[in-house]
């Protein structure tokens, strides 16, 4: 028994390492997506513990943007846009001899969740247009993303 609680302590740690990548939704976090009509769909981020809110919100829209163009617009709107934060604790078990155990850690995993409207042409008005074009360009070179081959 003491065995498990060691491995899944280890794994609890290199899975809180690092940041979530920009990635499809996994056990680690990523993003995903549903269409909710011809040109409407909602977009999602959830990061882990490591993962600060500039960058879920980032990556919600860098993917918002992909999925403009992959769906052969050029333009989106934002129309509804959530942030959020699951909160979620873990105790250390006290068998585990190599720590003293009990301690408790907080885990904070953000998400960001955008609903977006996609046209071909810009449209007219006086509200926040983005050219997924550019928001590609500019996320993906802020955050070395490599274009996918």
């Amino acid at each position: 028994m003491r065995i498990f609680f060691i491995l899944f302590a280890l794994v609890i740690f290199l899975m809180g390492c690092a940041a979530t990548k920009y990635q499809p939704e996994g056990f680690t976090g990523g993003y995903s997506e549903s269409q909710l009509g011809d040109n409407i769909f909602q977009v999602s981020f959830r990061g882990n513990s490591y993962t600060g809110h500039e960058i879920e919100s980032d990556f919600a829209l860098l993917r918002s943007a992909e999925l403009t163009l992959q769906n052969g617009f050029r333009y989106f709107v934002i129309v509804k846009s959530v942030k959020d934060s699951s909160v979620s604790a873990y105790t250390t078990p006290s068998q585990i001899t190599t720590t003293p155990g009990g301690e408790t850690y907080d885990i904070s995993m953000p998400s960001a969740s955008n609903t977006i409207l996609c046209f071909k042409e810009k449209p007219e008005g006086d509200g926040l247009i983005y050219d997924a074009t550019r928001i590609t360009q500019v996320l993906k070179k802020k955050y070395r993303i490599a274009d996918e081959q």
